[in-house]
């Protein structure tokens, strides 16, 4: 079977709910092996009862997954295939400590938001240093597998947080929505301001700023793997909350509208491109390792020349190495006033983890350029009011 007649069964398997299948031959395909052909027998799964949620992709792990259902055969086990990917242990990890979470004085407390889409529970840290006065406010957005808990311990962000008094917010993403608990960053419904899982991270934002005191013009949000594609998402779609975004190991808005494309765009850094932006970019940093075999680093790339659109930028590239760690290529896109709106970090060398993480979290790197610490400084120089003006 050629690629193009691969890609076309692909997606009449998953239209007849035969996500496993589907997956399997666009993972045959991207390995360069020979497909079955079409006409072979195969032994057919029932497609998708009326107002059935629909099987959803693992970002992360790059499995499919499907909602546990009472027949004859088991359902797909989504830990085993993890564990087939290698990547199954955050399924197993001991919960991390308290202390790997929370600075000493500091709150890390729990909150829920509502509303049409339904409901999701989030985190909430609350530095010592705040006193009711207005600090920023940054997004965290886990990745596939991932918990508030697990990510806030892998990043450290709440501790580098304490030190520039900011609030940090972790929204959860709930099983019932992903089995992996993956954002389903690819699905057009998710990917549109107003509803879905944007209206629903937006909400979470807009109740915390309306409960506690935050300066409405520095508010941020960032993601890991499928937290980043859903925070590139929205960053396209609530660039007028959002002052500045962080994507690490991610995929640009829109790079998927269903199972096949996500797979595609995941393996190859491919995918429709975005209409270029009539307004200024939408300030972001970008961090990918170019060994990553779960999301193409091309998918990087992209992200930046998505965010560029039609402004005129003038780029700088600088190298260094972390003693004992990674090299980085660091490129700092700058507007015509000169200042930095857009970088992007390659990091040599590294896999599918946050650079310069804690082990005491799953998915982390601690020999990359500390990406928590880039991710809040750059953060820190934006705000909405300088954007506009």
């Amino acid at each position: 079977m050629l690629n193009q007649d691969i890609i076309r069964e692909a997606t009449r398997l998953t239209r007849s709910g035969q996500l496993v299948e589907a997956t399997a031959l666009l993972q045959r395909m991207l390995r360069g092996e020979k497909a079955p052909d079409p006409a072979t027998p195969t032994t057919r799964r029932p497609a998708l009862a009326a107002g059935r949620e629909p099987p959803t992709i693992d970002a992360q792990a790059n499995a499919e997954t499907k909602r546990p259902r009472r027949a004859a055969q088991p359902a797909v086990d989504i830990a085993k295939n993890l564990d087939r990917l290698g990547l199954g242990g955050a399924l197993r990890r001991v919960p991390p400590s308290m202390a790997d979470i929370v600075p000493d004085c500091a709150r890390f407390v729990e909150g829920v938001y509502a509303n049409a889409a339904g409901s999701r529970a989030y985190r909430l840290f609350i530095p010592s240093g705040y006193h009711g006065q207005p600090i920023p406010l940054v997004i965290m957005l886990h990745g596939c597998t991932q918990s508030p808990e697990d990510f806030a311990a892998g990043t450290r962000m709440n501790f580098i947080a304490e030190e520039q008094t900011c609030l940090v917010a972790y929204p959860a993403q709930r099983a019932e929505a992903n089995q992996a608990k993956c954002w389903n960053w690819f699905r057009p419904a998710d990917q549109q301001r107003g509803r879905g899982e944007p209206s629903l991270i937006a909400g979470i934002t807009r109740q915390i700023v309306r409960d506690h005191s935050v300066d409405p013009e520095r508010v941020y949000i960032a993601g890991l793997s499928a937290g980043a594609a859903a925070a590139a998402v929205m960053g396209s779609t609530y660039g007028d909350l959002y002052a500045a975004i962080g994507i690490h190991s991610g995929l640009a808005c829109g790079a998927a509208s269903d199972l096949p494309s996500a797979l595609m765009a995941m393996k190859q850094g491919g995918g429709p491109e975005a209409a270029p932006s009539d307004g200024p970019p939408v300030p972001t940093i970008v961090f990918h390792g170019d060994r990553d075999t779960t999301v193409h680093s091309k998918n990087g790339d992209r992200i930046i020349r998505q965010s560029i659109g039609r402004s005129r930028t003038k780029a700088k590239v600088h190298r260094g190495r972390v003693p004992g760690g990674h090299a980085y290529t660091r490129t700092v896109h700058t507007d015509a006033a000169g200042h930095g709106i857009l970088e992007h970090w390659e990091i040599h060398g590294a896999g599918h983890a946050w650079s310069g993480g804690s082990p005491a979290g799953s998915y982390t790197d601690p020999d990359g350029p500390d990406a928590t610490r880039e991710m809040l400084r750059f953060f820190l120089e934006h705000s909405l009011q300088r954007r506009r003006n």
